[in-house]
């Protein structure tokens, strides 16, 4: 699916956005029929709300947008977004003047209102087309959409039709577009190439484990994304509950964010060296799984006691950090849907995220605020350090108690990226449960635009 701009032509019609308060003031300077329509229609810019102006042969001839009012502009993202489904088919420009991140949220919001996912049944996709606001960059508001509609077709892929195997040929799609390298290790070659816990989490799959590793780019700072790519999880041998299962093809939702974020970066053609890092495994039940009680060796060398296979995610993630981690790099990210815990703190909305460095994080928050990608700091909480420290192995892949789950879950993740001079550690959830605008109910990247905004200033390009 392709999310663009329509080409200028001279007769877009006009899309006005309005506050409340500017209602007044446009009726009293409009022409008179038009005037009298909006009156009439009671449009009073609610969010979303739309007053098409009727021209004088009876044909639209302009429309009025709502933005709402600024004291609750907090409580919802993309509200220009609304507005597509209810124009009718034609056009469009926006009118008035926007501040700049304002304009940009409504381009990138009217592109992705057309986003759907239509793999397995057509679906209807709002007429209204939009030219590229003035003062906006067009080319960076498409490449992010674009980005971010990878992502969600990763994710709303079911696991029949994106198992490893579909997930590492989605990669080297990607890394062809761009003139990117991709090496593969897979099967048996991950125990050869020192990776066995990636092995281990696979081997109960007919779908063969492996590690997908791209690089992109010659000259610049490093930057390394690592996202767990779990295309399914049963659970394994702890097996999950049905109503658990339902939704656990996005369980793939890290390698997915951090394809999209790839894509992103190479279509901005940023001057960096990038690496993408993705374990790719099913999570599967057979006579090959691996067990509650187990001890394993990660390629760090640390052992880890499991207690729970249903805890796999930090497993495939720890050898990909480790493997990292050995080379010099300016930022290693980390992205996963990994714990539950983290939904029940901040709800599907917000991608927590933990790092050490203060001033990442603080222009992590501010970028994210720039571009409406919510995130929210969590800490490394260095006391919980003892509760991933089983004694009879050097860690424990799901501490016992229900406390701090995420928290100790990032703990566990950071021993692997120790060594990189600049670790974040991202836990999302990947889902939009319920259509909004902008995003339709589905798979959605989180945290990826926000860490985009940030790279200029934390890498100094």
């Amino acid at each position: 699916m392709t999310l663009t701009f329509a080409e200028p032509t001279a007769d877009a019609l006009p899309l006005t956005p309005l506050r409340p308060a500017d209602v007044e003031g446009w009726i009293a300077s409009a022409p008179r029929a038009q005037a009298a329509w909006v009156t009439a229609a009671g449009f009073a810019a609610g969010p979303g709300a739309v007053c098409v102006l009727p021209g004088e042969d009876g044909a639209p001839a302009g429309a009025l947008v709502g933005l709402g009012d600024p004291a609750r502009a907090g409580r919802e993202r993309f509200v220009l977004a609304r507005a597509r489904a209810a124009l009718p088919a034609g056009t469009w420009r926006l009118e008035g003047t926007l501040e700049p991140e304002a304009l940009d949220e409504a381009a990138l919001g009217w592109l992705l209102e057309g986003y759907r996912f239509d793999r397995y049944a057509s679906q209807s996709v709002p007429p209204a087309q939009l030219v590229a606001p003035e003062g906006c960059d067009a080319a960076r508001i498409e490449a992010i959409a674009a980005g971010e509609a990878l992502s969600r077709d990763l994710i709303n892929t079911p696991a029949e039709d994106m198992g490893p195997d579909q997930l590492e040929a989605a990669a080297r799609d990607l890394a062809s577009d761009f003139g990117a390298g991709v090496r593969v290790t897979a099967g048996d070659d991950l125990l050869a190439q020192n990776l066995p816990l990636i092995h281990t989490v696979g081997r109960a799959s007919p779908r063969s484990p492996r590690l997908i590793d791209m690089e992109w780019g010659q000259s610049g700072p490093r930057v390394t994304l690592v996202g767990k790519g779990v295309c399914f999880d049963t659970g394994g041998l702890n097996l999950k509950p049905g109503s658990s299962m339902g939704l656990m093809k996005k369980d793939m939702g890290g390698a997915a964010a951090v394809l999209g974020l790839a894509r992103m970066i190479m279509a901005l053609n940023l001057p960096v060296r990038l690496r993408v890092l993705v374990p790719a495994v099913e999570n599967s039940v057979s006579g090959a799984a691996f067990r509650p009680g187990d001890i394993l060796t990660s390629r760090k060398g640390l052992t880890v006691e499991i207690n729970n296979t249903d805890a796999e995610g930090r497993l495939v993630l720890a050898d990909a950090l480790a493997l990292a981690a050995e080379e010099d790099t300016d930022l290693l990210v980390s992205m996963a849907t990994l714990t539950g815990a983290a939904r029940v703190a901040v709800g599907p909305d917000i991608a927590p995220f933990y790092t050490d460095d203060d001033a990442f994080a603080a222009l992590l928050a501010e970028s994210a605020g720039a571009v409406r990608d919510p995130v929210w700091r969590m800490p490394f909480w260095e006391p919980y350090e003892t509760m991933i420290e089983p004694g009879i192995a050097d860690l424990d892949n799901a501490p016992k108690g229900g406390f701090a789950g995420s928290i100790t879950a990032a703990l566990f993740l950071r021993r692997f990226a120790e060594g990189a001079p600049r670790y974040a550690h991202f836990d999302i959830y990947g889902w939009q449960p319920t259509a909004a605008p902008a995003r339709p109910k589905g798979g959605v990247a989180q945290g990826a635009r926000a860490i985009l905004q940030a790279l200029p200033g934390a890498l100094g390009l």
